[in-house]
Parts: structure tokens; sequence; C-alpha cells
């Protein structure tokens, strides 16, 4: 091991012996009483050091036998140090590809704010490369969503869509207007090749995947019909449910951005049970529903530039923590966006008992508005209005005081 404090995190001194790692309240953590001696080794932790040398080094700047190590100790714990040379051999092997790393820097420092253990931000980003995922709809949304995702290291990302490029696809980040005319597919997956940092080997062949090739991770429904976003049809999910393969939906309806539910099909409600509870508190729902399906889709939709890109992004981001091992929020809620306000607010979408899908274990309230309160609005963290308890003068440098 190589320690380095996260360099994701700005340093500053709050007072003569209290050390302020962090800006923003969700990552921020103070530490003191920190000597002199002590914020000079703060200085080392690079990354450029093993833990023989800094011994050595904390030796020769006068810290107590065994400080050094309790406080790397004390820094992993809080999740405010990491591993130069950590992650494994994929991360050891991506770390060789200076040109690659170059374009992923911004990726993993951000997941180093999230990853707790030493070296594991290097490993997340790592076995990204991979993984499999597969986007349906290459319009404005799905197909700058697809570039995301190729540009933040994973490793295959495909395309699938039927149809010609029309002017009105045309989207910065996404398709472009020489594409105007080509097969959606061909100039979606070229924007694809074009935003990933390298070409990863293929990943190895998982259990239960057909012809041998590996499974997806996550599908992503971006269609371009309005409709098949506003009320997705559990009958073109089917095989996936079956398969117990985890998808997303996005997409703009009217102006209104859409992002989830994220389903795990048998764990979180799914298209299905977002219909049935429509269809128990409007009666009239499936009339509209079938009326709406039967009528020829829109060409041109209510689907402009600034929101198709908030929603690419966001929708992203959640693909991109269910990938790397979190459980969004939108694995059983919509995030939703509309004009003018444009807050985002959240939609729950828990299992139905009387969905096949089978997720509900127990039956589910009717009233869904009181279901995880904390997760209706996306404000972000404000600091605590408790004071930070005092530190304890005895207790060695290196020790935790609180959060900010």
């Amino acid at each position: 091991m190589h320690p380095m404090l996260k360099p994701a995190l700005r340093r500053g001194w709050r007072d003569l012996d209290t050390v302020q790692f962090g800006v923003t309240p969700a990552h921020a953590l103070t530490l003191g009483p920190v000597d002199r001696a002590t914020g000079g080794f703060l200085d080392l932790l690079d990354g450029t050091r093993g833990p023989a040398l800094l011994r050595e080094e904390g030796r020769r700047l006068g810290l107590p036998e065994g400080q050094v190590d309790r406080l790397l100790t004390r820094l992993a714990d809080a999740g405010l140090l990491d591993d130069a040379r950590g992650g494994g051999p994929a991360a050891a092997a991506l770390r060789e590809k200076k040109e690659v790393m170059d374009r992923l820097r911004p990726d993993l420092a951000s997941l180093s704010l999230v990853a707790r253990r030493p070296g594991e931000d290097a490993g997340r980003l790592a076995a990204r490369r991979d993984l499999r995922v597969r986007v349906h709809g290459a319009g404005r949304v799905g197909t700058m969503l697809a570039a995301l995702l190729s540009g933040a290291g994973i490793g295959e990302v495909d395309v699938r869509d039927k149809g010609c490029v029309e002017p009105w696809d045309v989207a910065p980040g996404g398709l472009q207007a020489g594409a105007v005319g080509e097969r959606r597919e061909t100039a979606a997956r070229r924007v694809v090749r074009g935003a990933a940092p390298d070409r990863p080997p293929r990943p190895a062949r998982r259990a239960g995947s057909a012809a041998g090739e590996p499974g997806h991770a996550l599908v992503i429904l971006a269609p371009r019909d309005d409709i098949a976003v506003h009320a997705p049809d559990p009958a073109d999910v089917a095989e996936l449910m079956a398969a117990g393969t985890p998808h997303l939906y996005a997409g703009v309806v009217e102006a209104v951005g859409v992002v989830g539910p994220l389903v795990l099909p048998g764990q979180t409600g799914c298209a299905g049970c977002l219909h049935r509870f429509r269809t128990d508190r409007d009666g009239a729902w499936p009339r509209l529903v079938a009326q709406w399906r039967s009528r020829a889709p829109r060409h041109v939709r209510a689907c402009d530039l600034t929101l198709a890109a908030t929603v690419a992004g966001l929708a992203a981001a959640h693909a991109l923590a269910f990938l790397d091992g979190a459980t969004p929020s939108s694995a059983d809620a919509r995030w939703e966006v509309s004009a003018p306000g444009l807050n985002w607010h959240a939609r729950p979408v828990p299992p139905h008992p009387h969905c096949p899908c089978g997720a509900a274990r127990e039956p589910v309230s009717d009233d869904t508005s009181v279901r995880d309160g904390p997760r209706a609005t996306m404000a972000g963290q404000r600091p605590s209005s408790a004071s930070c308890p005092p530190a304890d003068a005895a207790r060695l440098a290196g020790t935790w005081r609180a959060h900010v």
C-alpha cells in the first residue's frame, strides 16, 4: 500500500491545531488536535511512499512510536485515505494506460469520494471495463446517455433502435448533423465509440449467457416515443423480467423529463406495478393508455436540448451508481422535472401486491405519497445545526472531532 490523502478533497486549517478535509458538507471532516509534526507528516501522504518509509519519516519528524500507524488507520476508517497502487491487477493494468487514465481521472476522483476503502475507487473504475450495457433508443436522450456511459469507462455500450436519423434528432454530445439520413444504430454506435477512452478487451463469458455472450449488467430504455416514456408497456420488458436483467427507464414526454424506475426484477416496482397503481387511482387509465398507444407516434416531440441533456445526465449517473454497486433512489421511484420550475421530484413506484413480478412481499398501501419520504427531494445536503463537540485534549493527534 502507498497511502495518499484523497486529492479530490481540499485541505485547510480551521485554527492552529485543526485540519478540515473537504469543502462541502457531504464530505467534509475535521481532524484535531494536530501538532506541527503531524501536520508536516500529512504533506508526505502523496502516494509515493510505502508504510515502512512513512514510519521512517515519522521518526525523523519526531512522532511517537506507533503514531504513524494509528494515524493511517484513522484516516482510512474515516474514508480520507486512498492507495496509489490499490484496486487489484485490473486497476494496475489500467494505470499503465496513461492516456486512458488521463481521460478518466475526474471520474476516478469522484469515485474516491464515495468509496470508503483505500484503492476501492480504482477497483471500481477498472471493473467498469468488464461491463456490458444496452441502450434501447437512439434519439436525443438515448444517444447522449450511451455516450456518457461509454466516456465514463463502461466497456461495452450497445445501442439499439430502428429507422434513420432525422434532423430533429441532432444534439450536442449526441447524434451529429452529418448523420442525418443514416441508420440510427450505426450513427449512435459511432458516437459511443468516439466517446470511449479506449477499446477495452471483450469481457469474459458470464454464467447463464447465451451463445457464449456475456450478459448485460443493465439495460436502459430511452424510447423516442413519448407514450412509451410516460406509460411503459410491461410486455416490452417481459424477456428482461424473465431473465432477471436490471433495467432503467429514461426519457422526455411533453417537455417533462423522466428518470426511473430502476427495476431490479423480483425486488423493486416494475412497469406492471406502475400501471396497476395508476389504474387503482384512476379507473380511466387503461382506456387512455389504449388510445394513446393505438395512434401513430408523433415524428417531432417536445424534447428541447437542455431537457434532453438533463435527463441523459441524471439517468447516466443513476446507471453508474448501480453499476458501481450502489442502489440509487430511482430503484423505487420515477424522478420527474418540468418547466418552468425545473424542480426534480420523486413519484414512488413500490411493488404492487397483485403484479406477477412478485416484488411485493407484503401488502402495499394505496397511498404511496408517504413512502420513502427522504427521497422526495433532490435538494443538496445542508450543514448540521448542531455545534461540533469540543476536542478532548488528552486524545492523541489524529483522532476525529466531528463532521462539519
